[in-house]
């Protein structure tokens, strides 16, 4: 059994496609350049707006906790519009789901990654240091790569596979529906910008990690189901 037996093209495309415009973005070195467009030396001016923070931060967070245990439910009943999807199905997506906000919680713990509101150029401790600079502390309060405002979006990203894998309806719905969710989680990641609390490098990155823990579970879930299938096959006779 091949082991993209069970990722599309599309699947597989579309993660490619996000990881080389994260990557281009990091090569650019443009995230400190651009946070200079709204803050300076007294900091980020928009860092306590009261629309970015109170609303599209954290209403926006408690909405999307709502979102997420209503969705679970819905995947676990397979009703309204999950009806008529596999259990497999369902089961690859909800844990996805879990999979990609676990991923992105476990590795912002290790990050030694601070805001960019941390840095000496605006107000704070600390000096840049790349996020590929594992190990190396940059003075700052850390735990800031990636973004997990973001992530509580971009963890829904696995909705999109059933389409894309060509198991529900057409590619292109899969395709639509992907670039959706993405939009909302560069959306979310914007905000966090603006205020000064990520770079926009993490956004990216945060789509990458989300994409790829969901289809890693898509795969898995439905490699493992049909090797059961298979061992538990009656023999020809």
């Amino acid at each position: 059994m091949r082991w993209n037996s069970f990722l599309s093209v599309p699947v597989v495309r579309a993660g490619g496609l996000l990881l080389v415009a994260a990557l281009l973005w990091d090569l650019g070195g443009q995230d400190v350049a651009v946070m200079h467009w709204w803050g300076d030396a007294s900091g980020f001016a928009l860092r306590h707006h009261p629309w970015l923070e109170r609303y599209a931060h954290d209403g926006v967070r408690r909405l999307l906790v709502a979102v997420l245990l209503i969705g679970l439910v819905v995947l676990a009943l397979g009703r309204g519009p999950v009806r008529g999807w596999s259990g497999r199905e369902r089961l690859s997506v909800g844990l996805g789901v879990l999979a990609a906000l676990l991923v992105v919680n476990v590795i912002k713990r290790a990050s030694l990654t601070s805001c960019p509101w941390d840095l000496a150029e605006f107000g704070g401790p600390a000096q840049y240091v790349s996020h590929w600079m594992l190990g190396l502390a940059d003075g700052g309060g850390a735990h800031c790569f990636p973004g997990g405002h973001a992530s509580s979006a971009l963890a829904f990203v696995g909705v999109a596979l059933p389409w894309l894998s060509g198991r529900r309806g057409t590619g292109w719905t899969g395709a639509l529906l992907l670039v959706a969710l993405l939009l909302a989680g560069a959306a979310l990641g914007a905000v966090q910008t603006l205020r000064g609390a990520h770079y926009p490098s993490h956004t990216l990155w945060t789509m990458v990690i989300c994409y790829a823990a969901n289809a890693a579970v898509w795969w898995a879930v439905h490699r493992g189901a049909a090797a059961r299938e298979q061992r538990y096959q009656p023999s020809p006779m």
